[in-house]
């Protein structure tokens, strides 16, 4: 087949171009362009690095396959970055990973795919899509440590069937074990744990630098609401957070709820962060439909344990409640449903409750 393999520099999609030449499909490598600097230059840092641009263009000449850059900066800071920046204005904690998913890689990249006449899109992603009984279905990557279907779980029938993600059947260490065999200079590269926009500093440095008018001021309040301090910005704290807040309390405080109407961070104990339900929003299946089955493991993180939950959907409105109590879940964040190994689907946190 003609395949698209996005490379993003990195050494997982460099192995997966790798394999898709050794299966001996019709192979286009593509880098995407998604951050410049206010002034159009290159990053030093995250993603879109000048050397990054280098080892994905090297790699692809090694291969012997052709080679382009596609320019999604434009809507990447509409779909992307802009949300990113309303997220924490509205006190909520975003997943950039998931919209960049949905917006980009798996929106934008695939409708683009057709002007190369290719028949699939593959990325370094650790995942697997199999055909079951004549559906598609997105399951865990072999490596849990790695394992990257959270951040993929708002992906349809219709993406599903034309994406593939090869060195999701690997393990990492073996997927540099076979760039190594292969010469390639990504081998022992090592990973970028940054949100790629943001880069080596903080959020928090970002939010400043381009939207310096986010950071209000405010109160801490205790969970009875009397006013215990004072803040320099609310955009500066997320929930679960214990080490930066700045007060001495006498024991450790953890933030327990931002609202951004008032600018005030609620402090609480740990036992304060506890919830039970979480509602979400723009819920999305794999199979199109929520399961019959209501009975699931959840998880919130992308690298956190899922956990076994009930839940209950209504126009893309879908309720959770877990079985035992659950720590530190925010407002924006993706909340991504398991039977088993399999994903069922995603949808954004709107709110928690403790019952």
């Amino acid at each position: 087949m003609k395949v698209l393999v996005a490379m993003s520099g990195g050494v997982d999609s460099s192995v997966a171009a790798a394999m898709m030449v050794d299966q001996g499909h019709e192979v286009l490598g593509v880098t995407l362009k998604l951050w410049s600097g206010p002034d159009g230059q290159a990053p030093t840092a995250g993603c879109c690095t000048v050397s990054d641009g280098e080892d994905a263009r090297r790699v692809a000449a090694q291969l012997g396959i052709p080679y382009y850059v596609l320019d999604y900066s434009d809507v990447f800071m509409a779909g992307v970055v802009d949300r990113f920046i309303e997220d924490y204005a509205q006190g909520r904690t975003p997943n950039p990973c998931v919209e960049c998913n949905r917006t980009i890689k798996f929106d934008r990249l695939l409708s683009q795919a057709a002007e190369f006449d290719v028949e699939l899109v593959v990325t370094g992603h650790y995942a697997q899509v199999v055909e079951r009984d004549g559906r598609w279905m997105l399951r865990r990557g072999v490596d849990l440590l790695k394992d990257q279907s959270y951040v993929l779980s708002m992906l349809g029938q219709d993406q599903l069937a034309k994406v593939r993600f090869p060195v999701g059947w690997l393990n990492k260490a073996e997927t540099r074990e076979l760039a190594a065999a292969l010469s390639l200079r990504t081998a022992d590269k090592a990973e970028s744990q940054d949100i790629c926009f943001v880069g080596d500093r903080d959020y928090r440095s970002f939010l400043s630098d381009v939207a310096p008018g986010v950071a209000v001021a405010g109160d801490f309040v205790d969970r009875d609401g009397s006013i215990i301090g004072q803040h320099d910005g609310y955009t500066n704290f997320t929930i679960g957070q214990r080490r930066g807040i700045g007060l001495a309390l006498g024991e450790p405080h953890y933030v327990t709820a931002i609202d951004s109407t008032s600018a005030t961070v609620t402090l609480g104990r740990k036992d304060d962060l506890a919830v039970r339900t979480v509602y979400a929003s723009d819920a999305s299946w794999v199979d199109g439909e929520p399961p019959v089955d209501p009975n699931v493991e959840a998880q919130f993180r992308a690298h956190g344990v899922a956990a076994p939950a009930m839940f209950w959907e209504n126009g893309g409105e879908v309720e959770v409640r877990f079985a035992a109590p659950q720590t530190a879940i925010a407002a924006g964040q993706t909340i991504a449903f398991y039977q088993g190994d399999d994903v069922l689907g995603g949808a954004i946190i709107t709110a928690t409750s403790r019952d």
